[in-house]
């Protein structure tokens, strides 16, 4: 079951769902508006490997900032955070989803990396590119995509319980963490 607004607001009050700062003018219909962080991390061109399982081509050649607008460069990825920290419960999951207007400035929001487990607390890192051929600001503070909330069962081990929760409690634009998973060759 998706939660309506009246639903989302409900379960904030009640701190089912933690959401900080809360704005309760960023209810949606179905959805909770999120905004925009001020820091920004992203790769520099260059012709090394990134391999996931080591860590030092991972940060290898990044470049980081903190600031109150970022310019995104045409085909740039870069990452981002949001300015709200999440905290949900055993029992609710979330996805990420982009902006009508802010996709129609062709920004994505994220490549694949859309879903937050049940039981997570932290900043969402955002996975955004440009996909116009224009360069694209974006502002700290601005709407920049939004919460779905699904209510499901109750999960027996929450994200945050996991032994391999890699980026519960994150905090700012949070490269990969790969590295942390074991390597399994299949043969």
């Amino acid at each position: 079951m998706i939660l309506v607004d009246w639903e989302i607001a409900d379960h904030i009050a009640r701190g089912f769902i933690g959401v900080d700062p809360y704005e309760p003018t960023l209810i949606q219909p179905n959805s909770l508006d999120i905004r925009l962080g001020n820091h920004f991390v992203w790769y520099e061109p260059c012709d090394d490997v990134i391999d996931p399982y080591k860590r030092e081509t991972i940060i290898s050649h990044t470049n980081e900032w903190k600031g109150s607008y970022f310019d995104i460069m045409p085909g740039q990825f870069v990452l981002a955070e949001t300015f709200e920290t999440i905290t949900l419960p055993d029992n609710i999951v979330s996805s990420i989803e982009g902006k009508s207007s802010v996709a129609r400035l062709g920004i994505e929001l994220h490549q694949t990396g859309g879903w937050i487990d049940a039981g997570f607390s932290g900043t969402i890192t955002l996975e955004m590119c440009n996909a116009n051929c224009r360069s694209v600001r974006v502002h700290a503070g601005m709407p920049i995509g939004q919460l779905v909330f699904y209510v499901t069962r109750r999960c027996a081990c929450p994200y945050g319980e996991k032994l391999d929760a890699k980026y519960q409690n994150q905090k700012n634009a949070t490269i990969s963490r790969y590295e942390k998973n074991t390597i399994r060759n299949v043969e």
